[in-house]
C-alpha cells in the first residue's frame, strides 16, 4: 500500500511547530507518533505609509490571504511611517539568521508565479527564518534601501504599473499564498 495515502500530517494548534502524524489505514485514524520539529518560516508583509483603515476592502482581502498562508508559515503584517523606521525594525529582528528584506520596486526583478515559488522555496530550504516582503514609500525606496535589499534579500517588481499601496499589498499577499500552494502541491494554482 502506498504510504502517502495512509499518512496525514497536521500541526499542533498550540504552537504551529510540532507535527502529529496519523495512520489513515484504520477507520479511526490512529496516531502513529511524533516525527520531529519543523520550524516554519515567518513571513511579514510590511509597508511604508499610513496605516490602512480596518474597513478597507483591499486590507481585508490581504488579511484573508495572510490567514490562508498560516497553514504554511507564521504570517503577520506591519506598517511603518517612514523607510528609516522599517530599516530600524529589520535590524531588531532576532533569530538564527537576519530577517531577509524583499522590497518591491518598479526597478526590481519580475518573476512568474512559478519562478517566485521556486525562489521562495529555495530560501526556505536554505534555512531562511524570516522573510519581510515590503512595499515602499509613495516616492519610492531610497538608493541605500534598494542596495540593502539587493545585498541581503531581493528587489522585486510587480510590473511597470504604478499601484496603490493597498492593492500592491493584496497582490503580494496573494502571490505569497500562491507560492506556498505551488510548493505544497495544493490545487489552488492551476498553472495559468
Amino acid at each position: 500500500m502506498n504510504m502517502t495515502n495512509r499518512i496525514k500530517v497536521a500541526p499542533y494548534p498550540e504552537n504551529g511547530y510540532f507535527y502529529r502524524f496519523w495512520d489513515l489505514g484504520t477507520s479511526r485514524g490512529s496516531k502513529v507518533g511524533f516525527c520531529g520539529i519543523l520550524h516554519p518560516m515567518q513571513v511579514t508583509l510590511a509597508h511604508v505609509g499610513s496605516r490602512a483603515a480596518k474597513k478597507d476592502a483591499f486590507e481585508a482581502l490581504a488579511a484573508d490571504y495572510l490567514g490562508r498562508c498560516s497553514a504554511f508559515a507564521r504570517c503577520g503584517a506591519e506598517s511603518f511611517r517612514t523607510e528609516e523606521a522599517l530599516i530600524e525594525w529589520l535590524g531588531r529582528q532576532q533569530g538564527r539568521s537576519l530577517a531577509i528584506p524583499v522590497f518591491f520596486d518598479s526597478r526590481g526583478r519580475q518573476m512568474t508565479s512559478e519562478a517566485f515559488a521556486e525562489w521562495l522555496g529555495s530560501r526556505r530550504d536554505q534555512g531562511a527564518q524570516h522573510m519581510v516582503f515590503a512595499i515602499g514609500p509613495a516616492d519610492g525606496w531610497s538608493g541605500a534601501a534598494r542596495e540593502r535589499a539587493l545585498r541581503q534579500g531581493a528587489l522585486l517588481s510587480l510590473g511597470a504599473f504604478t499601484l496603490p499601496h493597498a492593492l500592491a499589498r493584496l497582490v503580494v499577499a496573494e502571490q505569497v499564498y500562491r507560492a506556498f500552494t505551488i510548493l505544497s502541491g495544493h490545487p489552488y494554482h492551476c498553472g495559468h
